[in-house]
C-alpha cells in the first residue's frame, strides 16, 4: 500500500504512534523499557547511522535540557552542523530532534518522520519498540541524513539502560543527581549515580556538574573500572582519573566573567549558574582533546543567546508582560527550590509584589516534598494537566491546606481548577484584580510543577 503524505496523514500518523507506542511522556513507567540489546539490534538493521558523527552525551537529573542546548548553540558557533536531541517535547513532537547551525535551528521535517515511520513500522511491532527507542533511532537516521558533524545527545531516563547508550561519544556530561524516577532508578542517591554513569565509556573524558560527597566515589569507581583494562593506561589511576573533571571544581574558561554573562543570557532562572559551569568546563574538556577550537568571544554570545538560536522553551520562560507570566518545567524538589527561592527573592527585590502561583503535578512525583518549598504568602490555583498520569487538582490542593494545618502555616488564598486552560484565565483575572485593588502591584503569575501543565500553558498564550 502506497503511503502519500499529507498534514491530516501526518498529525493522525503522529497520534498513532503516541497509542500504538506510548511514551513516558504520555504514560509514565509503562512505556519504560529498561534496556538496550532492542537499540542494538535495530541500529544494526539501520545501518549504525550514528558512527557518522561525533556524540556529546548528556544524563543527569535536572539540567540537562539547558546544558545540551547551550553546548549545541556553543558548538554551532563555531561553525558547526550541531544536531540537538532532546525531550520531551513541548508544543510540537519534532522539537526533540533539531539541526543547529548559523545562529538557529530547524526541526526535523514532517516528511522525514512520516517516511521513517513507514518505511520501518513492520520492524517496530515486531521489535515492539518502545516510543523512545523509535524516536531514538528516527535522531540517529536524521543526524546522518543531515549530515551533523557533531550531535548533542540527551538521555531520556537514567542512562545505563537508556535507548541513547549504544553510542561511544567524544565527551559524557553528567549534570548533577537527585531524588528522581526513584522507582526506576534506586532509592538512594548512589543508586541513581550509578544509573547514571552508565554513560562512561572507555577513554572518553566524563564532566560531571555537580559534586557531591555520597556521589563523587561513584563516578570515580565507575571510571576507574571502565578504564583499568584499557593497555593505554597500564593502570595508571592518575592518568585514568585524569579523564574525570567535577565542573564545581574547576574554574572554565569565561567563569570571571560568569556574572555578567547570566544576567545577559536569555535563560533567566537562576539554577542556570550550575548549568552554564557545567558548560564552559564540557567546552574547556572538548578544547583540550582537539574536538573543537573553541574561542572565549564565541562561546559567550552564542551561551548569552542559547534559547533565540536553538529555539528553546519551558526553562525561566516570560509568557507575557501584562501580567508578567513566567513558565518553567522543573517539576521535582531538587529543581524547584531553585525556582520558588528565585520567586521568593524577586518578591524581596521589589521585582514583584504578589505572586500567583499556578501549579500541578504527575501522579508518580513526591509532591509532598515539593510543598514544604512553596512561597508561603501566594496566591494558589491548583490544577492538572491532560492524560493518565495527572494528580487531580483537589489532591494537590488537599495536600498542601493538610500541611498548612500541621505546621501552623496561614492558610493561602487557594483556587481548584480541573483543567490548564481554567487555571491560566483565573490567575489572569486574579493577577489583574491585584492590580485593580493596587495600581502600583507588580504580580507575577508562576505556572510550574510539571513539564505537561507548562506545555498546555505555552500552547494556550503562545500557539
Amino acid at each position: 500500500m502506497e503511503h502519500i503524505f499529507s498534514e491530516e496523514a501526518y498529525s493522525e500518523m503522529i497520534g498513532n504512534l503516541f497509542v500504538r507506542f506510548p511514551s513516558f511522556q504520555k504514560t509514565g513507567a509503562g512505556a519504560y523499557k529498561p534496556g538496550i540489546a532492542n537499540m542494538e539490534f535495530f541500529d544494526q538493521l539501520a545501518g549504525h547511522p550514528h558512527k557518522q558523527y561525533k556524540i556529546i552525551h548528556i544524563a543527569g537529573t535536572n539540567g540537562k535540557g539547558s546544558v545540551s542546548n547551550m553546548l549545541a548553540s556553543a558548538l554551532s558557533s563555531l561553525g558547526l552542523k550541531v544536531g540537538l536531541y532532546t525531550s520531551p517535547h513541548i508544543l510540537d513532537f519534532r522539537e526533540r530532534m533539531r539541526i543547529v547551525q548559523d545562529g538557529s535551528s530547524d526541526l526535523i521535517s514532517k516528511e522525514y518522520v512520516w517516511d521513517f515511520v513507514h518505511r520501518w513500522q513492520d520492524t517496530f511491532d515486531h521489535l515492539d519498540l518502545s516510543f523512545f527507542e523509535i524516536t531514538t533511532s528516527m535522531a540517529f537516521s536524521w543526524f546522518a541524513a543531515q549530515k551533523a558533524d557533531v550531535v548533542v545527545l540527551e538521555t531520556g531516563l537514567g542512562g545505563r539502560l537508556d535507548s541513547t547508550n549504544i553510542v561511544t561519544p567524544v565527551l559524557s556530561v553528567i549534570t548533577n543527581i537527585g531524588l528522581d524516577h526513584c522507582d526506576m532508578l534506586g532509592e538512594t542517591l548512589p543508586e541513581i549515580a550509578f544509573e547514571k554513569a552508565g554513560i562512561i565509556k572507555p577513554k572518553v573524558p566524563v564532566v560531571i556538574g555537580e559534586s557531591h560527597p555520597e556521589t563523587d566515589s561513584v563516578f570515580e569507581r565507575k571510571v576507574l573500572y571502565t578504564n583499568l583494562p584499557e593497555p593505554d593506561f597500564m593502570g595508571n589511576r592518575t592518568a585514568i582519573m585524569s579523564l574525570l573533571t567535577f565542573a564545581d571544581k574547576t574554574s572554565p574558561t569565561l567563569w570571571d566573567e560568569s556574572d555578567e554573562i547570566l544576567a545577559e543570557m536569555d535563560l533567566q532562572g537562576e539554577y542556570q549558574r550550575k548549568n552554564l559551569r557545567t558548560v564552559l568546563a564540557a567546552l574547556d574538556v572538548l578544547a583540550s582533546g582537539s574536538q573543537s577550537d573553541v574561542t572565549g568571544s564565541r562561546m559567550r554570545d552564542a551561551i548569552i543567546h542559547t534559547a533565540e538560536r536553538t529555539d528553546f522553551h519551558g526553562r525561566w520562560e516570560k509568557l507575557s508582560d501584562d501580567p508578567y507570566v513566567i513558565c518553567d518545567i522543573g517539576h521535582n524538589e531538587h529543581g524547584l527550590k531553585y525556582n520558588f527561592a528565585q520567586l521568593e527573592k524577586m518578591k524581596a527585590e521589589g521585582r514583584c509584589s504578589h505572586l500567583v502561583m499556578l501549579y500541578g503535578s504527575v501522579a508518580d512525583k513526591d509532591v509532598d516534598a515539593v510543598i514544604h518549598l512553596m512561597p508561603a504568602d501566594a496566591v494558589y490555583v491548583f490544577t492538572q494537566a491532560q492524560g493518565k498520569r495527572a494528580l487531580p487538582a483537589e489532591e494537590v490542593l488537599g495536600r498542601y491546606l493538610s500541611y498548612c494545618a500541621e505546621t501552623g502555616r496561614p492558610a493561602p488564598e487557594v483556587h481548584c481548577c480541573g483543567t490548564v486552560v481554567e487555571a491560566v484565565k483565573l490567575a489572569f483575572r486574579l493577577a489583574a484584580s491585584i492590580k485593580e485593588s493596587d495600581p502600583e502591584a507588580l504580580p507575577l503569575v508562576y505556572i510550574g510543577g510539571s513539564t505537561y501543565i507548562v506545555s498546555e500553558a505555552v500552547a494556550m498564550l503562545k500557539g
